[in-house]
């Protein structure tokens, strides 16, 4: 049975920055991963992101067998709709704290693009204008250790993001995941599908964040529905998986350990 997993990173969050939870999966599991998705022009960001999903399945195709997709968030999102397309190149999906949307979710979706609300909608509208350049590390981790979003985070999991979220322009520190591709994405986000989730051939389980406000209980009741699907949860919010790297990592080799046994027996039936 496969031991590769390949994992895709929330939007803004460099895979460097999920290293801590890498390192838990070894070395039963090998992580591959992109460092930063939606950064090669070959694949530049489009509506209900059909070019990202192009680009994972492009590196999806060189792994040595089919894998595990895991995804935070956006991750989640692209692995599902590639699984859609390429089932062949999977196992299983695990999506974490990413919701399977239902057809009012992408009707509303597709209403905010029309009438010009979607960055109230989504993170875009909070994240036009934020700081994307700082004096020296000291700056930067005092800026963002006030940030909500960053509140809860294990503190190896802050210094990764200090380390990969940041790269060094002349004497400055810059986002290194350009701000701009950032508001693309959630702009972008899907209100099409590439196919009914129903229709999954490999088994998928959506993990959210029990304080987490983006997998909803209407997410969790379809995803239940499935005929593979599962729905679990984690204590945190929407970061949980750099909250508590190490139990989101154990979560992930139960559900692969089962699915693994499942697959076994129905080879045995």
């Amino acid at each position: 049975m496969s031991k590769h997993v390949f994992f895709a990173h929330a939007n803004g969050f460099p895979s460097g920055t999920y290293g801590k939870l890498f390192a838990a999966l070894s070395p039963e599991y090998q992580v591959a991963h992109l460092q930063q998705h939606a950064h090669d022009p070959r694949f530049p960001v489009d509506d209900n992101w059909r070019n990202l999903v192009d680009e994972l399945i492009h590196h999806l195709e060189q792994q040595p067998e089919p894998v595990w997709g895991v995804g935070h968030s956006l991750g989640g999102v692209l692995h599902l709709h590639a699984a859609l397309r390429c089932p062949q190149l999977y196992k299983g999906v695990v999506m974490l704290d990413s919701p399977v949307l239902t057809r009012a979710d992408q009707w509303v979706i597709r209403a905010a693009k029309r009438l010009g609300f979607i960055d109230r909608l989504t993170p875009a509208g909070r994240t036009l204008g934020r700081r994307e350049e700082f004096a020296d590390l000291d700056t930067a981790r005092q800026y963002f250790a006030g940030k909500t979003l960053f509140r809860g985070f294990d503190p190896e999991c802050f210094d990764a993001y200090l380390q990969h979220g940041l790269r060094r322009d002349g004497d400055r520190l810059r986002l290194s995941f350009d701000p701009a591709t950032e508001i693309s994405i959630y702009r972008g986000v899907p209100h099409t599908s590439p196919g009914l989730a129903r229709h999954l051939k490999v088994p998928l389980a959506v993990v959210r964040g029990r304080q987490s406000r983006v997998v909803m209980p209407h997410h969790t009741r379809s995803v239940d529905r499935l005929p593979h699907g599962e729905s679990l949860s984690m204590p945190g919010g929407h970061m949980f998986p750099l909250q508590r790297p190490q139990d989101t990592a154990q979560l992930l080799k139960t559900i692969f350990a089962r699915w693994e046994r499942q697959a076994g027996q129905g080879r045995c039936a």
